[in-house]
């Protein structure tokens, strides 16, 4: 999977990304990410400007159109270079981190996780100019209802969630599949040696082998901490997976009961005529 990071700020992708998981990820040719600094698409060849006043008035400076244009459709050009493919009217799709958008979760880096190829838009001042917006971009997301200085950093955070999707990133693939937000759950609680850590103990299920109770548990335990933590998220599970209907009594107990209720008549009736 490639990543494509549009930004002023190369150097900030770069050092967030190299490290760690993403990094060795990149290293073993997993995925790749290339932060394409749009001042090099300025105009301006003396101080390589890309932002201009707003028409209107107000306050700051905004990022302007055409070195933002330029700049994606240098990236597009590589896209379809190493595809092979040239179509002018095919898009990539492209993230502008803004905090105007839906806010990201779980499902929609599953979905970004589909794609071979994602563009990330990174503003900053003001924001960007709407037309170039209108022209490349297809998501606007944010990551929380808050303003930051720009877009790098909301755009760092969604690349480490897409890219753990990717088949290989992760050591234990499985591990992509059971963390918090899987099915809307939290993750349940984890232990580790030693089995008693300042008077408190391992829960002695995990201890006993039984995987199948072990499993058992530990959806137990998901749920009533999504339940207690996050209600929002505990709502949605409930209903994707609505509780299952008790099961009929049998009539051989029905029977039985009925049974017992005639005994207790008849002896009521005896204790009546003496």
């Amino acid at each position: 999977m490639n990543f494509h990071i549009m930004t002023l700020f190369p150097e900030m992708i770069e050092q967030g990304l190299g490290t760690s998981i993403i990094g060795r990820a990149r290293d073993k040719g997993l995925i790749s990410f290339n932060a394409v600094n749009i001042r090099d698409y300025s105009g301006d060849e003396k101080h390589h400007k890309v932002d201009d006043y707003t028409y209107g008035g107000g306050a700051g400076m905004l990022m302007q159109a055409q070195p933002i244009y330029d700049c994606y459709r240098a990236i597009m050009a590589g896209i379809e270079n190493r595809s092979g493919e040239t179509n002018e009217n095919k898009k990539a799709r492209l993230i502008y981190v803004t905090p105007q958008g839906r806010t990201f979760d779980q499902q929609m880096a599953m979905d970004f996780a589909k794609e071979s190829d994602l563009i990330f838009l990174c503003g900053h001042y003001e924001g960007v100019d709407e037309r170039v917006l209108e022209e490349i971009a297809t998501d606007y997301v944010s990551i929380g209802d808050y303003v930051l200085t720009g877009g790098e950093l909301p755009a760092m955070v969604m690349i480490d969630a897409i890219a753990r999707l990717v088949p290989g990133v992760l050591n234990n693939d499985e591990s992509a599949m059971t963390e918090s937000f899987h099915n809307n759950l939290l993750e349940y609680p984890q232990y580790s040696r030693p089995e008693e850590w300042m008077g408190k103990k391992v829960p002695a299920i995990l201890l006993s082998g039984d995987h199948k109770k072990v499993d058992e548990w530990r959806l137990e335990q998901s749920i009533a901490r999504t339940k207690e933590r996050r209600p929002d998220l505990y709502e949605k599970y409930i209903l994707e997976n609505p509780p299952k209907p008790e099961k009929k009594k049998r009539r051989k107990k029905k029977a039985a009961m009925a049974e017992c209720d005639n005994l207790q008549a008849c002896d009521s009736d005896s204790k009546e005529n003496t």
